[in-house]
């Protein structure tokens, strides 16, 4: 039997704490995504790439479907989705979907952490909108990031969620692919699975979430493992701290034919992160601290220090434009020193009209009034003008073609600056050599990432350093404002619940673990 499938993609990342909102345009352009597209684009843009969509392609040509393409949109993190960006998109997809015909099943690629201005949960409503126009007997299976704040309300208007197992997310293909899978198998089967869900007490910094080292790796193995007998799909998702209201927190979310096996899974796992909550931390350095330190390491280092610019992560709602970490750079007379990217329309600009070799007087970042951030007022060297047009080789964008408008490099005395027009995170050492700059040859790296850069830069870097200039992803969540969070959920590994101690401010970090994360090495 041939399965008609429709397939649809709207992804987003929320930090509802960000400056800046993701218009219509943003999701038109991608940044680091591949551009809003319709119809059969999204098969032919979509297959080979490291995308949920790519992986789904790849599964359901394998498999025979006859695939119904209708809508595939991403938009890099940010602030809420505006309305209209929202409800445009939205609505284009379930009207799609109404209009493709009869159905034996629908693939959605989410990321399961969008807020838009008007709608909290996102990705529920959408799914609940997608369930009233295909019916109750319908399979629907999302490929979901492990960021995703997972709701009750997406679990029940779904039949199978499926989250990523890796941080940087070399598995975004795979996931597409297993979820793909799973529907697959729902559509053979002809009735649904069973399924359980746990929420977990604590939001954990995403510093400290990678699965390159435990304890998430270790929780992701078991996560895996569980998948036997009658548990056909297992997810853990970590949740994206920075989105103020009361789905916010880690999840997980199991699927198979027995419910006391599928609960035993869940329960295994809900436990485990439990028991790890005390090992999600580590150590950061203020920005002087962390140039000193990587200046002292690369003296005899014979690969580029590494610092993670973390508080400015575009991949977390930054802009990618504050200037915390080049002060600190140009402040300590460092050498052979390059930082990316600093998103900066003007700057850009300016370089491109003053030409190659040109000196110019800038006012470089800081524009996005992040509270102790500030312009940088310099005078550049223009080493290098390009398009911005980025073949991005790394594990993480994973061969897509990035458009990060016009671009430039710029000099000011031992350090290069990557600047770019349309934000997209350092996650590829491609950004790098766009603009004339080979990574491996210099002493000390600075990247605006958390977590994502460690697929392509961990390969070269003599070790990493997590820094904590002014940025609006603070390293612990604790120090957010939250006024909706669940009541009860702690606001960072063995800290306060959100609700206790009103005399003391959401934002206080005095916590435990704010304190670990000076005195413990950063292994991860």
């Amino acid at each position: 039997m041939v399965f008609r499938v429709a397939m649809a993609g709207f992804l987003h990342e929320t930090n509802t704490f960000a400056p800046t909102r993701a218009k219509l345009s943003d999701f038109e352009q991608g940044g680091g995504y591949m551009p809003l597209c319709r119809g059969d684009a999204v098969i032919t843009r979509g297959r080979g790439i490291n995308l949920g969509i790519g992986g789904a392609v790849d599964f359901a040509e394998s498999a025979g479907w006859q695939m119904v393409p209708v809508l595939w949109a991403g938009a890099i993190p940010s602030a809420h989705v505006t309305r209209d960006a929202y409800d445009t998109i939205s609505d284009e997809i379930v009207a799609g979907v109404a209009a493709a015909g009869p159905l034996d099943g629908l693939f959605v690629d989410l990321h399961g952490a969008m807020v838009a201005e008007h709608e909290d949960d996102g990705e529920g409503a959408l799914l609940d909108r997608l369930r009233a126009v295909v019916g109750p007997d319908v399979p629907i299976a999302a490929a979901l990031d492990l960021h995703g704040n997972i709701t009750r309300r997406m679990v029940d208007a779904a039949d199978v969620l499926v989250g990523f197992r890796t941080y940087p997310h070399v598995d975004m293909a795979e996931t597409g692919y297993r979820a793909a899978q799973q529907l697959d198998r729902l559509m053979q089967r002809g009735a649904p699975y069973v399924k359980a869900f746990r929420r977990l007490p604590f939001l954990v910094p995403i510093a400290w979430q990678s699965t390159r080292a435990d304890p998430a790796r270790a929780i992701y193995d078991l996560t895996a493992a569980q998948e036997t007998g009658a548990v056909a799909s297992t997810s853990f998702f970590f949740g994206f701290p920075a989105a103020d209201f009361p789905g916010c927190g880690p999840t997980v979310v199991c699927y198979g034919t027995d419910t006391p096996e599928v609960e035993a899974a869940a329960e295994t796992i809900a436990r485990a992160v439990v028991e790890a909550e005390p090992a999600f931390a580590g150590r950061t350095y203020a920005p002087d601290e962390a140039v000193a330190e990587a200046t002292r390491l690369a003296a005899t280092a014979s690969a580029p220090v590494v610092i993670a610019d973390t508080q400015d992560n575009p991949g977390a709602g930054g802009d990618s434009n504050t200037t915390g970490m080049l002060r600190a750079l140009v402040a300590a007379g460092a050498t052979r020193a390059a930082l990316g990217n600093m998103a900066d329309p003007a700057a850009a600009a300016a370089a491109h009209a003053a030409g190659e070799g040109a000196q110019i007087d800038i006012a470089l970042g800081g524009f996005s009034g992040v509270p102790g951030d500030a312009p940088f007022h310099g005078r550049f060297t223009v080493e290098r003008l390009t398009d911005g047009k980025v073949h991005a080789t790394g594990p993480f964008y994973g061969g897509a073609a990035l458009n990060l408008g016009p671009s430039a490099c710029l000099r000011i005395g031992g350090v290069r600056v990557v600047v770019i027009t349309h934000k997209a995170q350092m996650a590829d050492r491609e950004m790098f050599r766009s603009v004339g700059i080979e990574p491996e040859s210099e002493a000390i790296l600075v990247v605006k990432s958390s977590v994502h850069f460690r697929a392509d830069f961990d390969p070269i870097a003599h070790c990493i350093l997590t820094g904590v200039a002014p940025g609006p992803m603070p390293v612990s969540p604790a120090s957010l404002p939250f006024t909706r969070l669940a009541p009860g959920m702690r606001t960072e590994p063995l800290g306060r619940a959100f609700g206790e101690g009103r005399g003391t401010p959401d934002n206080d970090t005095s916590s435990a673990a704010a304190a670990r994360q000076k005195e413990t090495a950063n292994d991860d």
